[in-house]
């Protein structure tokens, strides 16, 4: 749920700095993550009515990145909904994430058994050597053999 909620609060706010220019770090972000993971909007499409840019632009649309992929003379009007993705941007961002924190404590969690495996070869090696009389100290009697 602090994932949800972090990821939340950030896509608001990157979805309130969208000005509709490629050059934007936060526009080329939100139509990248828009393309890639077929949603438009945070929950949904109509969060864009909500947004800066949307009032600024007083045409009734959402960027074109919410446009699907199959249809080649969307205009990202609101007037044609079924031309645009229907599933919100969080929610799917929320599951990569999850996934990608899936895969980064596998990975950890193998390395942890990787360590634990040499300490018990170290533990086992040591032990071995200390009951070997071919390691024992040459010191004997206080003089040195």
């Amino acid at each position: 749920s602090q994932v949800e909620d972090e990821v939340d609060h950030s896509i608001r706010k990157v979805y309130n700095g969208y000005n509709g220019t490629n050059p934007d770090a936060a526009s080329r972000a939100i139509d990248y993550v828009q393309r890639q993971l077929r949603c438009c909007g945070i929950h949904n499409y109509s969060d864009w009515e909500n947004t800066v840019w949307f009032k600024q632009t007083k045409n009734n649309s959402v960027p074109l990145s919410c446009c699907k992929a199959a249809l080649s003379n969307c205009t990202g009007s609101l007037t044609r909904p079924m031309d645009l993705y229907s599933e919100g941007c969080e929610a799917l961002v929320v599951k990569k994430l999850q996934e990608i924190m899936m895969y980064v404590i596998w990975a950890a969690l193998a390395f942890a058994a990787i360590q634990l495996l040499g300490m018990l070869c170290a533990c086992i090696v040591l032990c071995r050597r200390s009951r070997d009389p071919a390691y024992e100290l040459l010191i004997t009697g206080g003089t040195y053999a």
